[in-house]
């Protein structure tokens, strides 16, 4: 081949697939993606030294496990690496628990957030944020909801060595102090610590990690419902199964008014505190990728605009901050033509009236996977409370996975059948258990308005990034101009009030893609080449 080159020419460059957290993707493949590549192929080796780590100190994190149970170390059995549990967010170690006279084996979880996928490194402190608004998520749970089936929280531990533990764990005295505390000042008015006491685990400070330590759910409580989801979801037996269990599940959410959106925490004196901002796997994924979301941790939101303007905000920040956010200059157009336009428009998808409230905890992150049933679908657990917190009540609505179809491909038709089916199944354990605590307001009927109005997806599109362009145009803008998409003039005017020279912007993010793609092409180069 070389001798085929002309004077001064290089041989073209050898391409070898790079490895990516689940398997290996080739050069055409990356430069296909709308994520930003470059940023991924770095989890890999971060996920070494991190497992490396978690691996090398099994010795201390049994002491551990043992310090939150109230059991000596050699009670607490690790699984070996190849049964840890590789999340999106978390690795998940099981422990299995040996207890004098006890006729039934104990299992655990040890749950250590990835801090190579929430952002840790350029926002220090992400990890323990994560698992404090976990952690406050179990507590309030407990405290108010409890026909909500949720795993036992045991304890947890802060990268500031930090630890809580469950009261019925410490020792005695401790207890009936904690106890005795609890209740006196609930007699007296004031507000009382949370069943979560704060205990001296020195071994924690060797581990230099934060962990949530959690019940193990078993096969005999459930299993997941993404096992059996694509071959049951056709019977309606099945299907009404799960409403049931999901429409009682939002009832019981939504009994208790909440005064702002933020997340709860459980807080340095072991107080449950509504006061975290809003946390949201999307605001976590785009600190890891170093895009501000201009949202900080203590802050939390009075009324509904003030938080949909963030969450605005934060899309439009991935839309300038992303080194490959466009492909053309017509996809710039397409992205900021649909900015604009949804920036304008929200306020016709929300009512006025409940901007102000009231707000409810929601479990953000209730797909297939963190539902356990039994095998008729009757739910028995719900898992990863990571991600919960409270928002608008017009942002609650069935899940979208409905349908078992991408967010961006939902048949409306098809959907529309199954949501109707959701809320009748939703109006009738309203009847008979009503929520929205005392309100005049019914859920199912917000839910059904939401669905005629539009709400359900312009919260869709909110809530995902990467999916607002295609949700937008599909079914935000029909509502307005369907036949905008196909005038020339419509994408002329509109992008250019995007922002202050928007066309000038648009130039500069080509040049941001040109580069981000000469090292996508570098990193994929042979290094022999």
């Amino acid at each position: 081949m070389s001798q085929d080159l002309k004077e001064g020419e290089r041989p073209p460059a050898i391409l070898e697939p790079r490895c990516l957290l689940r398997g290996e993707i080739t050069y055409s493949a990356a430069k296909e993606e709308d994520s930003n590549i470059l940023h991924e192929l770095r989890y890999r080796d971060e996920k070494i030294r991190f497992f490396t780590h978690i691996s090398r100190n099994r010795k201390l994190i049994r002491r551990i496990i043992g310090r939150h149970l109230g059991l000596p170390s050699d009670a607490c059995h690790l699984v070996s690496v190849e049964d840890w549990i590789d999340g999106s967010f978390n690795v998940c170690i099981r422990a299995d628990i040996d207890e004098q006279g006890s006729l039934s084996k104990k299992q655990v979880m040890v749950r250590f957030p990835l801090p190579y996928r929430i952002g840790e490194s350029p926002h220090p402190g992400n990890s323990d944020e994560k698992i404090r608004c976990e952690a406050g998520t179990y507590a309030w749970l407990e405290e108010n909801c409890p026909d909500v089936p949720i795993p036992r929280l045991y304890g947890f531990g802060l990268s500031t060595w930090q630890n809580f533990t469950r009261l019925d764990n410490v020792p005695l005295i401790t207890r009936a102090i904690h106890y005795l505390r609890r209740r006196l000042l609930g007699w007296l008015g004031y507000p009382a610590p949370s069943s979560y006491v704060s205990s001296q685990i020195d071994e924690s400070r060797s581990l230099g990690s934060g962990y949530i330590l959690i019940e193990y759910i078993d096969s005999s409580r459930g299993k997941m419902l993404s096992d059996t989801w694509d071959t049951g979801r056709h019977d309606q037996k099945l299907r009404t199964n799960l409403f049931r269990g999901l429409s009682r599940i939002m009832i019981s959410l939504t009994r208790i008014p909440l005064p702002r959106i933020g997340s709860f925490i459980l807080d340095d004196s072991g107080y449950l505190r509504l006061s975290n901002r809003p946390l949201t796997l999307q605001i976590q994924l785009l600190e890891n990728e170093h895009i501000p979301v201009d949202i900080p941790r203590h802050i939390t939101h009075s009324t509904a605009d003030s938080y949909i303007h963030d969450i605005l905000n934060f899309h439009e920040n991935r839309f300038r901050y992303q080194p490959n956010a466009i492909s053309s200059l017509q996809d710039g157009v397409y992205q900021a033509c649909a900015l604009t336009v949804i920036r304008s428009v929200w306020p016709c998808f929300f009512r006025h009236d409940l901007l102000r409230g009231p707000f409810f905890l929601q479990l953000t992150d209730l797909h297939q996977s963190n539902i356990f049933v039994d095998e008729d679908w009757n739910i028995k657990c719900l898992i990863d409370l990571e991600w919960a917190s409270t928002r608008p009540v017009e942002m609650l609505h069935p899940p979208h996975w409905l349908s078992g179809q991408p967010i961006t491909e939902i048949d409306v038709e098809a959907y529309e059948i199954l949501h109707k089916e959701f809320l009748a199944v939703l109006k009738e354990e309203e009847q008979n258990k009503p929520a929205l605590g005392h309100s005049s307001l019914q859920l199912h009927s917000i839910l059904q308005e939401g669905w005629e109005r539009g709400t359900f997806w312009c919260s869709l599109a909110l809530n995902t990034p990467m999916a607002l362009f295609e949700i937008f145009y599909n079914h935000i803008q029909p509502r307005f101009a369907e036949n905008h998409k196909d005038e020339e003039s419509f994408w002329l005017i509109t992008m250019r009030y995007w922002t202050f020279g928007t066309f000038k912007f648009l130039e500069d993010k080509l040049k941001d893609k040109e580069q981000y793609d000469r090292h996508l092409h570098e990193a994929f180069t042979s290094p022999d080449a």
